[in-house]
């Protein structure tokens, strides 16, 4: 296994895949079915390729099977802070020790930039993600945003962990 920063001559569409997956899975009965049935990793692959964050890729014999995005704070009142954007792996390698090296090669790449806050949204009602987030140490610190997704509104619920 190897965790490393994302650069131009990867795969963007594997990398996609990745998040199409991933949503699918663990977004199930969170978001809309039907609009999970239809999602597609080239949703996000042109917006990987371009994106100016830093992103980070697990590759496991050659096959790409999780990755990660972290950059400044994008919420004005967190100015300061870091933010870990996301963090997403194939289905079939959910709970078998792989999220943990790659948050922390997020965190830890966070940390390097200086950054001693670290923040993170996850949704409401995933609850492997919180449980996940809780174990890392973060906690939730009161902040909802509401976001929409297919038509329904859902919340996101901001979890913090200072570094300091």
């Amino acid at each position: 296994m190897e965790i490393r920063k994302v650069v131009q001559t990867d795969d963007f569409d594997a990398i996609g895949e990745i998040y199409a997956k991933s949503w699918k899975t663990a977004y199930k009965g969170i978001v809309s079915q039907s609009y999970l049935d239809k999602l597609q990793g080239s949703r996000w692959s042109s917006v990987l390729a371009e994106s100016q964050n830093d992103a980070f890729i697990i590759v496991d014999s050659g096959k790409y099977i999780g990755t990660s995005s972290i950059c400044a704070a994008r919420d004005f009142e967190m100015t300061g802070w870091g933010e870990i954007i996301s963090i997403y792996l194939l289905p079939e390698y959910f709970a078998k020790g792989y999220a943990e090296p790659l948050f922390n090669c997020a965190v830890n790449n966070l940390l390097e930039k200086g950054y001693k806050n670290i923040y993170l949204w996850v949704l409401e009602g995933n609850i492997r993600a919180q449980r996940f987030y809780e174990k890392q140490g973060f906690n939730k610190n009161g902040d909802k945003l509401p976001i929409e997704i297919a038509g329904e509104y859902l919340i996101e619920l901001r979890y913090v962990r200072s570094f300091e």
